[in-house]
């Protein structure tokens, strides 16, 4: 699949470069400039494909600053551990900008549409991530032969139907990232009755007046046999 269309403008670039940088800052970030770099070549790559594609909904490439980078960079301080799994990735959101932040992790991103993991695989190798492997499957006929510290997920469904799809993918003491916007306490209410425990974490995102929250939710531990734990050499 080839790349259609045009890269940014040097106007257009220029504004989203100055939009990603104030937005590190206030988000309490320090990244290095190759890694706001690789952040853009991600960005014009994403807005140059979108055009044909429609990889996602937002047009506009300062929103996309806002709406994803900077949505997804968000979560930084809440993501701990080595080896992660962004479910549903779509677009590799937010796989690709927290697995560029967090270069001494190990990601694999999981979608089951074609589409978008050609062009997620396409962002990989533009952006230079080797910490970072693709996967097309449905999530809950996923079995890999290691686990995680933690499943990320972003606009991928219910609380509920996250926990009974991507449980069996938590390593020991593993958790559930579910990026959500206003805080759903129905959704929370049907995972704690399922015996998980759940801890809320407010996301304030720069440019973004609407709510935002990551759900961390910790499953009850499902028996799927002998699995091996953590090895950061194999994905």
């Amino acid at each position: 699949m080839s790349a259609p269309g045009q890269t940014l403008s040097a106007s257009a670039r220029t504004q989203a470069e100055a939009l990603l940088v104030q937005g590190v800052s206030r988000l309490g970030l320090d990244l290095p400039g190759e890694t706001l770099e690789r952040l853009l070549v991600y960005l014009e790559l994403l807005a140059k494909w979108n055009r044909v594609y429609n990889l996602t909904a937002i047009r506009d490439p300062v929103q996309m600053v806002i709406r994803h980078l900077l949505d997804s960079l968000a979560v930084l301080p809440h993501v701990g551990g080595k080896r992660f799994i962004d479910v549903g990735t779509g677009a590799g959101l937010p796989g690709i900008p927290l697995a560029l932040a967090l270069a001494g992790t190990q990601w694999v991103l999981l979608d089951a549409n074609g589409k978008k993991v050609r062009f997620v695989t396409q962002a990989i190798a533009a952006t230079g991530l080797a910490n970072v492997s693709v996967a097309q499957a449905r999530v809950e006929d996923y079995h890999p032969a290691h686990s995680f510290d933690a499943v990320v997920t972003r606009a991928y469904a219910t609380l509920d139907v996250i926990v009974c799809d991507a449980r069996h993918l938590c390593g020991p003491c593993g958790r559930i990232l579910a990026m959500k916007g206003r805080l759903p306490m129905e959704e929370i209410r049907r995972v704690e009755a399922m015996s998980c425990v759940v801890h809320v974490h407010g996301l304030a995102v720069p440019g973004l007046e609407e709510e935002r929250c990551l759900i961390e939710v910790l499953p009850e531990p499902v028996d799927s046999g002998p699995r091996e734990t953590m090895d950061s050499g194999n994905i």
